[in-house]
This record gives structure tokens, C-alpha cells and sequence, in this order.
């Protein structure tokens, strides 16, 4: 029998070999403040990206293109409930999850309950989201981030190592146990694998798939939170860029689209592999346009590869 390979330890290694390879086309690439840098903005692409996770591991073509509409309606929420006030985090951080729980659980329904395909569902949802973010805001977005949720996301708390850092390792641990010591977990996995026999199984699937379409909205309009904290201002297409990054890093991790199959450590690993690439495509010094060329074709060849993660299984 052949032995395993983890796609997890394989993105770990792509991401290990690009640090490195950074570092012998550009000088102090390899340095300590770089490659915290590099590690925070590969954190709010896998906070993004938990939710993506979720929601591909649960099959039946489960994609959801909605989750940066929703980081940008999060942050945006956050952004004029806050107006600068440390005293208002908390009323921003509980209003931009309960968008979140709306939205995702309209999105769950569309899929579960009136069997509208993922795909069509959430990017119908996407344009709705966009569509009452315009309608509210007229345009014009007045509030600001709270210096204390600025301070948590962007500066060094201990030993140098950025808060938020520290809130992605704590929020892993949320995510591992989620995945792999709840009911909801396995559920999950059951429904991915084999729905019809998940469902003789006695697992409600109908309410397995709004939990966690509801989960994965939530968890963007979290990741809109955050950037908040990190951007400490919102513009109305905040969240677009990491749509189709989110869905990239989940499926390097090597969770299979087909669903059944993942883990966000994986996800972790691929957040960070795809952050890598565009840091190493910027040191380069690239034209934006030949840089979003470049960075499209490594997707597709590296997106191929993994495609075979089923074969590396056997």
C-alpha cells in the first residue's frame, strides 16, 4: 500500500521553498519583520477562508461566492457603528456577525431547502449584498475604526509577533475543534462524503447545510471586522480581492471540491503559500496588469497539480 501524502505538509513546503526562494532574489526577504508581514496578511485571508472551507467540505458543488461581499458589508457595519470608539468594538463586532447569520442563513436556505445550485445562489447574493451597500451608503461611508482594534490587528504584542496573529492561532484552535469535535463536525464530513447515506444515517443534511452556509457568511463578515482594524478605513470593494484567493488556498490545502475531504490546517498553509506568491510577484517589481497575469497562471498550473490530491490519496 502506498503511503499517504498530506497535500497540508505539501503546501507547507511550497510555502517554506517560496520563503526561502524570496530570499535569494531579493535581499532581507528572509527578515523577521517581513515575514511577520507576510504572515498577517496571509491571516486575513485564512480567516476568510475558514468559512470556505466549511462550506466545500459539505459538497454537493458547494462554493460560496459571496464571502467578499461579505467581508466588505462587515467591515462597513463595523467601520460607522465603531466611529473611533474603543467603548463601541464590541457593538460593531456583535452587528457585523449578525449580518453574517442573515445573510448566510438566506444563502443556506436558497440551497437546502429551494435546491438553488451554490454557485448561483451566492453570487445572486453577492450582487444583492453589493446592491444594499450601495443603497444604504448612498456612496459615502462615515465612522472609523477604534484605535484599540487597530492597535490588536497591526502592532506587536508579544515576543514582536503581531495580534493578529495571535487571534489566527487561537482562531485555528476554534476551527480544529469545530471540525473535529463537534457533532456539527461530523456531520459535515458525512453529508460531503455521501449525502443520501448521511441521511439514512439519521443526519438532518437540510439543517447541516444552513448551519453552514450560515457559518461561512459569518465568519467573513468576521474577517471584515478585522480588516477594519487593520485598514482602519473601508471602501466599497474592500472584500472582491479574496473571493476567488479564498476558494484557491481551501483547495491547495487540499480539501477536495468534491467535499468529504479537509481540514483548515490545510487551509492555513494554503493562505499562506498564496500570500507568498504574491509577495514574491511585488518584490519582483512587476506591472500590476503582467502581475495579476503571472499570478493567475501559477494558480491555474498549482490548482492542477493539487487536482490530483484524490491519486496522492490512493
Amino acid at each position: 500500500m502506498k503511503r499517504r501524502i498530506s497535500p497540508t505538509l505539501i503546501a507547507l513546503a511550497l510555502a517554506i521553498a517560496l520563503f526561502f526562494l524570496g530570499g535569494l532574489i531579493q535581499p532581507g526577504f528572509t527578515s523577521f519583520e517581513l515575514a511577520m508581514n507576510i504572515l498577517r496578511l496571509a491571516a486575513f485571508l485564512g480567516i476568510v477562508a475558514a468559512g470556505q472551507t466549511l462550506v466545500i467540505i459539505s459538497g454537493g458543488e458547494g462554493i460560496d461566492l459571496s464571502v467578499g461581499a461579505m467581508v466588505t458589508l462587515g467591515a462597513i457595519i463595523s467601520y460607522g457603528l465603531i466611529s473611533k470608539r474603543d467603548d463601541r468594538i464590541w457593538i460593531g463586532f456583535l452587528a457585523s456577525l449578525g449580518a453574517g447569520v442573515i445573510i448566510g442563513t438566506l444563502n443556506g436556505i436558497g440551497v437546502a431547502y429551494l435546491r438553488i445550485p451554490p454557485l448561483v445562489m451566492t453570487l445572486g447574493m453577492a450582487t444583492v449584498i453589493q446592491g444594499l451597500i450601495f443603497a444604504v451608503t448612498q456612496g459615502s461611508l462615515e465612522g472609523g475604526s477604534a484605535p484599540l482594534l487597530s492597535k490588536i490587528t497591526t502592532e506587536p504584542l508579544l515576543f514582536g509577533i503581531p495580534g493578529i496573529l495571535y487571534i489566527w492561532a487561537a482562531f485555528s484552535g476554534l476551527m480544529w475543534l469545530l471540525l473535529q469535535r463537534t457533532r456539527y463536525g461530523k456531520n459535515l464530513f458525512a453529508i460531503g462524503t455521501n449525502r443520501v447515506t448521511a441521511r439514512l444515517s439519521g443526519v438532518n443534511v437540510k439543517a447541516t447545510v444552513v448551519t453552514t452556509y450560515m457559518l461561512c457568511s459569518t465568519l467573513a463578515s468576521f474577517g471584515g471586522f478585522i480588516f477594519l482594524g487593520y485598514y482602519e478605513r473601508v471602501f466599497l470593494n474592500l472584500g472582491n480581492p479574496y473571493t476567488l484567493p479564498s476558494i484557491a488556498a481551501v483547495v491547495m490545502g487540499g480539501t477536495v471540491l468534491s467535499g468529504g475531504v479537509g481540514s483548515y490546517w490545510g487551509t492555513m498553509a494554503g493562505s499562506i503559500v498564496l500570500t507568498l506568491i504574491t509577495s514574491l510577484l511585488t518584490t519582483l517589481r512587476m506591472e500590476e496588469h503582467l502581475r495579476q497575469i503571472v499570478y493567475g497562471l501559477i494558480l491555474l498550473v498549482l490548482l492542477a497539480a493539487y487536482g490530483r490530491q484524490r491519486a496522492l490519496r490512493q
